[in-house]
């Protein structure tokens, strides 16, 4: 059952309440922003409990036992119930002053931003401080002798969980999803209190972290004898073209106080595009039957041969077909639990000379990183900003992502299988060496099995997941053996859950003949396969310099295969272009070449990078000069909230090939052209109008798939030019600034391949406004994303307008949020007012749950003829 209405929601504890901590904490005072994203990590500062401080560990820790493999090092919980007697706790409080909310639910997106102090690595968003969360629990008098158990897919950080007053337990990570069991505390046909305490630490990420339930929060009833919290494992040890070997393992929970004899069998059905079952059942297995001790647990397994299977890919050359297997667990001739797991058929291979291999195919990575939040809707996971997301993605040529730097939601992996990208599913970003003082490091010895065992039997039935990342530039790379050793004690966890899928770990500092590049199944390098700040003006600084290192690592290890799991990091402003222009091929941003910290833009020449990082070029370069490599993970597909490199007064990154409204930047075109090869295409930058800037020099560049090009200004040719080898965009550096039309022709083959223009535009004179989607579902989380324009009396867009845009609603719907992509920008995403930047802007628009009709969004603007366009909510459809 969904709880995702009815939820009261109110920041900071009660007065004089006390003893509601995790653990104890390290004293830190407010750090500097703009730490070097590749600093060294730091030693964990050890602090303890011990002047007799009340916490909440001991009773939260036994929250982990079924994911702790070991019986022996379950923890035992002590008597008592602390924060009992704490009013928030308590079925008689009066909440109804606290804010009503819906999950999932972000409550620090709301702002308002940080304009001043630290924090801009955090997004400028305060994320950190107690907040509470209470619900009524409807378990009927029916419901008595069943289990009762909480699934939480997401919380941000430090959960407790209390119900009818008592301490249930909880569980620190923010990251991950994780179970409670209620049964002992309910009490079936009376109200029941749920309520949850969370306390996201200040100094806790690299990045703005989210705050609040900002997943979704399940209810599971079930018989005590019922599957175990993510019991099946399916898994396809054979397979070919004629035939597919299916396994499938369930694991099966005995809660009551007798023995129980089971019986399981499961039903196998393809699945359609959109996820549902079509037609009869393909295969069955029969799992035979078990007798499971009381408060103990059976695993039952069994396979069978289909025959002709549907293989998942990723396409275009391959298709994403799907199956789910309905397990059905009996007592007595009984159905007593069943369970559907959705899975696919594939094989996936790492060639340390050839790269990836997904059912016998060649599959080169294409493939960008990407922080949780969702731009102006924060962490507050939605699918539909998501799928959008992944189709932006799409259309560019990507076909892999990384989720960096932790397990992500469970409904983004389903996007990803129903849509086909490879996915490497990463769980940390810490071990037990700091990046910022209250980050993850704090309950790594504790938590580090959980925690990966909970994503890994969360997400192994995933066929869209093809590696398991299990650490991201993490302080042990610096630790030599003792680094290792904890490297190996991952990768051990992971076998034991999953033997079918490699082992990666992503390192910007760790070298050929560390010991830690050996622990894991393929190696995955950050930055260091083109070389990290080998330009002379680093010579002599105490950061991180490294030469190209491809070739080493593959000599090193001729048997594992190599991915570039973080390439370029390159930096720029959509629309903001600087000059004037390098003529290198990639260099750093600095004041006057790419970067102006006054007004806190980088130039989208697309030509700079971070100081450790390197521009597209350069990166391509690289991985063809060394076909070896499986392929890439750019840094990064969208721009996110924190960690502002180099400027960390704005609120959000500068690295993404889209930027934080979802607006591509002209570096998207230059991906695409090397990513879709075949897709006739060709694109100008910069834009062509440029008042006050005629008869100055101004650099036109061309990206295309094409192998040449010819640049035209008012008809008139500025020449022809062809790619040379290691080149991927066409310059002409030397082109004079004349309002008119910039046209270019590419060429591949020498014959005419794709075309491309822009014209000067006048005075900005009326509003333009597109939907992404102009029917939504009335569910209250469909979503519509309106993108706003100026166009001049010809109707040609205005592509640096800055007109300041109001925004009204009629109908059944909100105005959930507006945006514009601009790092700078400070005002609240909730505004429904927005300044366009680089002449664009953003309305996020959702339905009102419950109601159909017209929605009409009016967007006005001073001086200018406004416009307005309609929007229809209806039912949703029930499969």
């Amino acid at each position: 059952m969904l709880l995702d209405t009815d939820w009261r929601f109110h920041k900071g504890d009660p007065a004089g309440a006390t003893g509601l901590d995790y653990d104890v904490r390290p004293d830190v005072a407010q750090s500097a922003d703009g730490k070097d994203a590749d600093a060294r990590p730091d030693e964990a500062a050890k602090v303890t409990a011990t002047d007799g401080t009340r916490v909440l560990k001991p009773w939260i820790l036994p929250t982990a036992n079924p994911l702790i493999r070991d019986p022996a090092k379950h923890h035992v919980r002590p008597a008592g119930n602390p924060g009992g007697d704490v009013s928030f706790v308590q079925a008689g409080f009066d909440d109804s002053g606290w804010q009503r909310v819906t999950l999932p639910h972000d409550w620090a997106i709301a702002g308002p931003f940080l304009k001043d102090g630290p924090y801009g690595g955090m997004g400028r968003l305060q994320t950190w401080g107690p907040a509470w969360y209470r619900r009524m629990l409807d378990i009927p008098t029916r419901d008595a002798g069943r289990s009762i158990l909480l699934n939480v897919d997401g919380a941000m950080s430090y959960a407790t969980v209390w119900l009818n007053g008592q301490l249930v337990g909880g569980w620190p990570y923010g990251y991950n999803g994780w179970r409670v069991d209620l049964t002992p505390y309910v009490k079936p046909g009376r109200a029941n209190q749920l309520a949850i305490r969370l306390d996201n630490p200040p100094e806790s990420a690299r990045w703005y972290p989210g705050a609040g339930l900002y997943r979704n929060v399940w209810l599971v009833k079930s018989d005590p004898v019922h599957v175990a919290n993510w019991g099946t494992r399916v898994t396809t040890p054979q397979v070919s073209k004629d035939a597919a070997t299916i396994a499938l393992e369930v694991s099966i929970d005995n809660d009551s106080p007798r023995d129980a004899d089971v019986t399981a069998s499961t039903d196998i059905f393809e699945l359609d595009a959109s996820g549902e079952r079509r037609g009869s059942a393909v295969a069955r297995i029969d799992h035979g039957r078990a007798r499971i001790p009381k408060t103990s647990s059976a695993t039952l397994a069994a396979s069978t041969t289909l025959a002709n299977p549907r293989l998942w890919g990723p396409p275009p050359t391959q298709q994403p077909n799907r199956y789910v297997a309905v397990t059905t667990v009996s007592r007595g001739g009984r159905g007593i639990d069943r369970v559907e797991t959705p899975f696919g058929i594939r094989t996936i291979r790492f060639d340390a000379n050839e790269g990836l291999f997904v059912n016998g195919e060649r599959i080169a990575i294409r493939g960008v990183n990407n922080h949780h939040d969702l731009g102006a809707l924060g962490a507050a996971f939605n699918v539909r900003a998501a799928q959008r997301q992944l189709e932006i993605l799409r259309e560019m040529g990507a076909n892999a992502v990384r989720m960096a730097h932790n397990p992500p939601a469970p409904e983004l992996l389903e996007l990803a299988d129903r849509m086909g990208f490879l996915v490497v599913d990463e769980v940390f970003d810490s071990w037990e060496r700091k990046k910022t003082p209250l980050d993850f490091h704090l309950v790594f010895p504790d938590w580090h099995e959980p925690d990966l065992r909970a994503m890994l039997r969360r997400d192994r039935n995933h066929p869209s997941v093809v590696l398991w990342g299990v650490g991201n530039e993490v302080g042990e790379q610096y630790t030599g053996e003792a680094g290792a050793a904890i490297a190996r004690k991952l990768h051990a966890i992971v076998r034991e859950e999953d033997p079918t899928r490699p082992t990666i770990n992503a390192m910007n500092w760790a070298k050929p003949d560390m010991p830690l590049p050996r622990e894991l199944d393929v190696i995955g390098l950050n930055y260091q396969g083109e070389g990290i700040r080998q330009e002379p003006e680093f010579e002599g600084t105490d950061r991180i310099r490294t030469p190209p290192q491809y070739d080493a690592f593959h000599a090193a290890f001729p048997g594992k295969a190599i991915v570039s799991t973080e390439t370029a990091s390159a930096l720029s402003s959509r629309g903001v272009y600087l000059f004037p222009v390098t003529g290198k091929t990639s260099a750093p941003v600095r004041n006057g070449s790419g970067g102006d910290s006054k007004i806190r833009q980088v130039s989208a020449y697309e030509l700079h990078a971070v100081d450790f990082g390197s521009s597209a070029d350069k990166v391509f370069a690289s991985l063809d000069r060394h076909p070896f490599v499986a392929g890439e993970f750019v840094w990064t597909g969208f721009d996110y909230l924190g960690e502002p490199t180099p400027y960390y007064d704005s609120r959000s990154s500068y690295s993404g090939i889209v930027d934080l409204a979802g607006f591509p930047k002209d570096r998207y075109y230059l991906y695409q052209s090397r990513w879709r090869p075949d897709l006739p295409m060709a694109h100008l930058l910069p834009h062509w109008t440029w008042w006050g800037r005629e008869g100055q020099v101004t650099p036109v560049h061309v990206f295309t798939s094409g192998d040449e090009a010819e640049l035209f200004v008012n008809g008139v040719s500025q020449g022809r030019k062809k790619k040379a080898p290691f080149e991927y965009r066409l310059r002409w550096d030397d082109v004079v600034y004349r309002p008119g039309e910039l046209r270019v022709q590419a060429y591949k083959d020498g014959k005419p391949w794709a075309s491309a223009s822009t014209r000067t535009a006048d005075a900005p004179v009326r509003i333009d406004a597109v939907a992404d989607r102009r029917v939504i579902a009335n569910d209250g989380r469909d979503l519509s994303f309106v993108t706003v324009r100026v166009v001049d009396r010809n109707g040609i867009a205005v592509p640096n307008a800055g007109n300041r845009i109001r925004f009204t609603l009629e109908g059944p719907g909100e105005i959930v949020a507006t945006d514009n992509g601009d790092p700078t920008d400070m005002e609240a995403f909730g505004s429904h007012e927005r300044r366009l930047f680089s002449g664009l802007a953003l309305a996020i628009v959702r339905a009102v749950p419950g109601s159909t009709g017209t929605i009409t969004l009016r967007a006005e603007s001073d001086a200018l003829q406004g416009t307005s366009i309609t929007l229809e909510s209806r039912a949703q459809e029930q499969p």
